[in-house]
């Protein structure tokens, strides 16, 4: 019985083909984490802009799925939306800008 050493010079087509698939799939995969970190980090940044208005609006739809009023978070929600909104309107650079992140919104 023959046993053949693995020798990148006298690789086979097959040998070859597995390798760049290998890559391919390494790449791939790369790629699909740079996409989620850019999705994770425009997630959060919608999330912190718009984080009380959509935290009282969740809090209403547990409340109305369980049979309850909902609208004093209804009303909760309305107010940080408008605040978010104030916040939104105004101009803000570097000088300034803690006073955006700051504002309770």
């Amino acid at each position: 019985m023959q046993t053949f050493k693995s020798n990148p010079i006298s690789a086979t087509p097959r040998a070859i083909t597995l390798v760049r698939r290998n890559r391919l799939i390494g790449q791939g995969m790369t790629e699909y984490i740079v996409v989620l970190a850019l999705v994770v980090v425009a997630a959060i940044g919608v999330y912190s802009f718009f984080g009380k208005t959509v935290r009282t609006q969740m809090a209403g739809v547990a409340k109305e799925i369980s049979g309850q009023s909902a609208q004093q978070e209804i009303s909760q929600a309305e107010q940080a939306a408008n605040a978010a909104s104030t916040t939104a309107n105004q101009d803000y650079g570097l000088a300034n800008y803690d006073e955006a992140t700051n504002s309770g919104n």
